[in-house]
């Protein structure tokens, strides 16, 4: 642990895991790049349970397909969340 003259400062391994490198705002504050996504949440989870439950399929009967088959309807309620919240009866009374 290196002591700066305001705060302890503990540096472990790199926080760089894909090679971006923090970006220095220059008054001390470091941020990592942010990603844009290309899809919304909910068309990303709507992908994922297809994928999974297509991968189900060519597994056997067992602990491992309904465990696939499970994620895969957690991530079908997940993308439904957004319609869900934003429909006309969750909303309160004007």
């Amino acid at each position: 642990m290196e002591l700066t003259r305001h705060r302890p400062h503990v540096s472990i391994g790199s926080a760089e895991p894909y090679g971006l490198g923090p970006v220095s705002t220059g008054d001390g504050v470091v941020q990592r790049p942010r990603f844009g996504q290309t899809q919304s949440l909910e068309a990303r989870l709507a992908d994922e349970a297809k994928r999974l439950r297509e991968e189900a399929k060519l597994l056997p009967p067992g602990a491992e397909r309904d465990e696939m088959i499970r994620k895969a309807r957690q991530a079908e309620i997940g993308s439904h969340m957004t319609e869900w919240l934003t429909s006309p009866g969750l909303r309160p009374p004007e």
